[in-house]
């Protein structure tokens, strides 16, 4: 069996047994340098990535195979690629790019097929002079999406 069927049945078995976390990304090049990038439907820890990366280093021989093993969770100000990211960040304000619009909006609710964001902007009065604060509800079916990221707030204390 070739070394990357190998490290591909490992990976598989992994996210069998670990239905909380999926894969985001995977690079696995012809030396055998295998970069996984995963998240989890709660807060992926340093400790998953450890597991991760040992349940492969234990499917590979190293006496047979020469390979690097770099595992990590996305970083806060990665887009979202994956529909089951979209669901912990419920409540949070999030950066969205469609083929039409940018908009920043808080994320309220996530199903199979869509997200819906709310968020408000001051527009002009349609009557007289001056701005009113108005306030938007709108849906974007995944498809529509082109990216998204969670936009980072921080706290004066």
């Amino acid at each position: 069996m070739q070394a990357k069927d190998i490290i591909e049945q490992a990976i598989s078995a992994i996210f069998e047994e670990r239905t909380d976390l999926f894969l985001v990304n995977k690079h696995i090049s012809d030396g055998l340098d295998i970069n996984l990038t995963i998240d989890g439907d709660e807060l992926v820890n340093v400790s998953d990535c450890i597991s991760v990366s040992r349940k492969i280093e234990v499917a590979l021989d190293r006496d047979l195979y020469d390979f690097s093993i770099k595992v990590q969770s996305p970083g806060a100000d990665e887009p979202l690629v994956d529909k089951r990211q979209y669901k912990k960040h419920i409540g949070r304000k999030l950066k969205l790019k469609t083929d039409t619009e940018k908009i920043e909006g808080k994320l309220v609710e996530v199903n199979d097929n869509e997200i819906r964001l709310t968020w408000k902007s001051r527009e002009k009065k349609t009557k007289g002079k001056g701005k009113i604060t108005v306030e938007h509800d709108k849906t974007f079916p995944f498809e529509t999406i082109k990216e998204a990221s969670i936009k980072l707030m921080f706290n004066k204390n």
